[in-house]
């Protein structure tokens, strides 16, 4: 079996993916996509038109699959059946997914629209504002969904959690949650605990000056 996830190690939706990769045991190899070569950008336009990143290879089965959740359900499904990233029971997956889709598009998109932004210059103040609005939302949600539970979904390590890590680590980082939002910070530090989660952020720690932050207002 070669498994091989090409991405970056600054990429959030690659993290994500390491996490659940880390999780289920799995050998795999990385191979990087640098988005400002011209070769390295080709050739990974020529694997998957569409251009997002992570992208994973299943050399052994001829099958390039994309989109990070995806990805994960892929990896169950044929490679890890007893990792448990998804549940068996129907009630409990519908759940997991929810919250997967809840951390993607209501932390991960809004803090990478600011993040992105702050690569620009800050161009766009009312973007940021708007995703910033959006983010507390989403704050405020959860830290009522999650009150009482060890992971995101209960008791159990599952695909919500995969996604949940590199969201809210980046989220905290262009808009603290911490202070204001205690159980939301302390589901993070069991995140940054999690030895998953903890490998895949000190595989970054060599890039991580590339990071913009937030600028200030």
């Amino acid at each position: 079996m070669t498994l091989i996830l090409h991405e970056h190690p600054l990429s959030s939706y690659c993290w994500k993916a390491k996490v659940a990769l880390y999780e289920a045991g799995l050998p795999f190899e990385t191979r990087l996509i640098e988005p400002y070569d011209e070769a390295s950008r080709a050739a990974h336009y020529a694997r998957w038109p569409l251009g997002k990143m992570p992208v994973l290879e299943d050399a052994g089965r001829r099958r390039i699959v994309p989109e990070t959740s995806v990805i994960i359900e892929y990896l169950q499904v044929f490679h890890a059946p007893s990792a448990g990233l998804i549940p068996a029971d129907p009630e409990a997956a519908l759940q997991v997914r929810t919250l997967d889709r809840v951390f993607d598009n209501y932390v991960m998109e809004p803090m990478s629209r600011i993040v992105a932004e702050n690569f620009r210059g800050g161009e766009d103040p009312v973007g940021v504002a708007q995703a910033d609005a959006l983010l507390t939302k989403a704050y405020g949600w959860l830290e009522g969904e999650l009150a009482g539970r060890a992971w995101a979904a209960g008791e159990g390590f599952t695909l919500a959690d995969c996604a949940a890590a590199p969201a809210l680590y980046y989220a905290d980082k262009v808009l603290p949650f911490r202070a204001t939002h205690p159980t939301l910070g302390a589901y993070l530090g069991r995140l940054e605990a999690r030895p998953s989660f903890a490998r895949t952020l000190k595989e970054a720690q060599p890039v991580w000056h590339m990071f913009p932050g937030r600028k200030a207002a």
